[in-house]
C-alpha cells in the first residue's frame, strides 16, 4: 500500500502542472484498485484486534486433547497444547517433571478429565493457584473400583458426551470472550458424537454373545453404555504383568464362564492375554480405549469405529458350548 500511494503522489505531482486529459481517468483507477485493499485489511483486524490477549488452554493427555480441539475449532488467539506425550496413554503414576510445569507457566486454562485420573492435580493446583482448571468429569456418577473410582469416563460415549459440555461450560466461563463460540462448537461435536453412539448402540445390539475379558480396568462405563459383561480383567493396572498365581485364577475363570473373546489394547503388551488365550482356548483382539491416536479432531470418532468393528467380528460368534 505504501507503495501504491507513492505511486499516487509521483504521478499527480507530475502530471498536476499539465493539464492532461487522462489524468481523471489514470486517478480513478488507482482509487478503484486500493480500495478493496483497504477494506480487506480493516476486515482483517477488525476480526482480530490488536492488543487482544492469547487464550493457551494446556489438556492433561490425549482424550482430553482431543475433546477440547473440536470444542475449540476455529476460534481466533486460542491455542491447545497437550501436557502428556501422544505415547503416555492412561496417567496411571503420572509423574510431573520440570519441563511440564514450565509448560504449564504459560496455561490460561488446564483441562482435565478429573475423577483421579491426574494424580498430580494437587501439585499443580498448589503451585499455580491462579491456573484455571476445567474439570470433565464434573457431576457424573462414578463407578467404583477394587482400587477406589474408576476414572475411565471418556471410553463411554455418552459421558464423553458429558465431558465436552462440562468443558465448553467451563472454558465459556473463564473466557467469556470466546462463550458462544465454545458453545456452538461443542453443540456441533455433541451432534457427531450422538450419531456415533446411535451407529454403535445398532451394530452391537444383535451381537450372539456379550461376555468378554478386557486387559485392564478402562471399560467398565463402555460394557455398561453398551451392554456388555466384563468376566475377567487380565491385568488391574496397564504395564504390570500378572503373576502366576492370578494367571491361573484368570484362565479358571475364562474356561468356567467359557468365555472365548479377549481383548487386549494397542498401547500395552498382549503376552497375559496371548497366555490365557493359548491355555484357554480363547482368541484375542483389540479394544482401543482412546488414550493414544493421531491428533487431529476426528480421532476418538474413528477409534470408536474401529471398536465396534473389532466388537462385531469377535462377538458375532455363538458362544462356547
Amino acid at each position: 500500500m505504501i507503495y501504491l500511494h507513492g505511486v499516487m503522489k509521483m504521478k499527480y505531482q507530475t502530471m498536476k502542472t499539465r493539464s492532461s486529459p487522462g489524468y481523471a481517468t489514470l486517478l480513478g483507477l488507482a482509487l478503484l484498485i486500493a480500495a478493496p485493499w483497504e477494506l480487506a485489511q480493516t476486515s482483517r483486524a477488525a476480526a482480530k484486534p490488536e492488543g487482544a490477549t492469547p487464550v493457551k488452554i494446556m489438556t492433561s493427555f490425549y482424550p482430553m486433547h482431543i475433546a477440547t480441539l473440536n470444542v475449540t475449532k476455529e476460534i481466533p488467539g486460542v491455542e491447545v497444547l497437550n501436557l502428556a506425550k501422544p505415547q503416555t496413554g492412561c496417567l496411571h503414576d503420572y509423574q510431573m517433571t520440570t519441563d511440564d510445569m514450565t509448560h504449564l507457566l504459560g496455561a490460561t486454562v488446564f483441562v482435565v478429565n478429573g475423577a483421579g485420573m491426574e494424580s498430580f492435580l494437587d501439585k499443580v493446583v498448589a503451585e499455580r493457584p491462579a491456573l484455571k482448571i476445567v474439570r470433565a468429569s464434573e457431576g457424573v456418577e462414578l463407578i467404583r473400583g477394587r482400587e477406589g473410582d474408576n476414572p475411565h469416563i471418556w471410553v463411554s460415549v455418552s459421558l464423553h458426551i458429558r465431558q465436552v459440555e462440562n468443558i465448553a461450560a467451563q472454558l465459556a466461563t473463564a473466557d467469556a470472550a470466546h462463550a458462544d463460540l465454545y458453545r456452538k462448537n461443542a453443540a456441533d461435536y455433541v451432534a457427531r458424537l450422538e450419531q456415533l453412539r446411535q451407529k454403535m448402540r445398532d451394530g452391537l445390539k444383535d451381537i450372539q454373545t456379550r461376555d468378554i475379558i478386557t486387559f485392564h480396568e478402562a471399560f467398565p462405563y463402555f460394557a455398561r453404555e453398551f451392554n456388555l459383561n466384563i468376566v475377567a480383567v487380565i491385568e488391574r493396572e496397564p504395564g504390570s504383568q500378572p503373576s502366576a498365581r492370578e494367571l491361573a485364577r484368570t484362565i479358571g475363570i475364562v474356561k468356567k464362564a467359557k468365555v472365548k473373546v479377549l481383548f487386549a489394547e494397542p498401547q500395552y503388551p498382549s503376552k497375559a492375554a496371548d497366555a490365557i488365550a493359548r491355555d484357554s482356548g480363547g482368541k484375542v483382539y483389540t479394544l482401543d480405549p482412546g488414550v493414544t491416536g493421531p491428533v487431529k479432531a476426528d480421532a476418538y470418532i474413528e477409534i470408536m469405529e474401529n471398536n465396534l468393528a473389532e466388537l462385531r467380528r469377535a462377538l458375532n460368534r455363538p458362544p462356547a458350548e
